[in-house]
């Protein structure tokens, strides 16, 4: 994956991370703010400091994520027309190693949370999908805009399938990367890649 891509997934792990005033509280972003205070809630706890609970700590976030991010369907848009040429087991897999990405690429950058300050601001809700909208403040004062695209799951259950930070969408950006590897190398070819990325040292 692109420098592009890192960048925006460890920008966007900043914002759910962030500490916010609540500002806003329609039933998508109170969800939001729970897995928010969850993650929080384990990066400060004082019986997981220490490299020797970095593993567990990892686990525990990674579990509070899974609750929230609804991988499958991000897998699903991300592959796009790719996906409904994928037998079951292809796309079980596909979705298994697209959640590992994104654990390798940022969830190991969660201890850098570093006090950034996060607004909510709006929400729209149309039917079954929800928009949740944040400013983010950096400690250098410059303002981020990030928009949670989120779908209803059980009438009650609000999970993510999708972030834009600054206009850029997590989704539409690994798309691009993985059709453009899909139009020029088998399927087999992109598993592979992703593999590789993932047991990076």
């Amino acid at each position: 994956m692109n420098k592009t891509g890192y960048c925006l997934v460890v920008v966007t792990f900043l914002a759910v991370l962030a500490l916010a005033p609540h500002v806003f509280a329609g039933p998508a972003t109170e969800q939001i703010k729970e897995t928010t205070d969850e993650i929080l809630a384990i990066i400060t706890d004082p019986a997981l400091k220490g490299s020797s609970h970095d593993k567990e700590k990892r686990l525990l976030i990674r579990k509070a994520v899974d609750r929230r991010f609804d991988w499958e369907e991000m897998s699903r848009r991300s592959l796009a027309r790719h996906w409904s040429r994928r037998t079951e087991e292809e796309k079980k897999e596909f979705v298994e190693l697209f959640g590992r990405l994104l654990d390798r690429t940022y969830l190991d950058k969660v201890e850098g949370y570093s006090g950034e300050k996060v607004e909510y601001v709006g929400e729209s809700i149309d039917g079954e999908y929800g928009i949740v909208d944040v400013k983010i403040l950096t400690s250098k004062n410059e303002e981020i805009s990030v928009q949670y695209r989120l779908r209803n799951k059980s009438g009650t259950l609000w999970m993510v399938y999708d972030i834009s930070v600054a206009g850029v969408s997590l989704v539409n950006n690994y798309r691009s990367q993985f059709n453009s590897i899909l139009s020029r190398n088998p399927y087999s070819s992109l598993v592979e890649r992703l593999k590789e990325k993932i047991d990076q040292d």
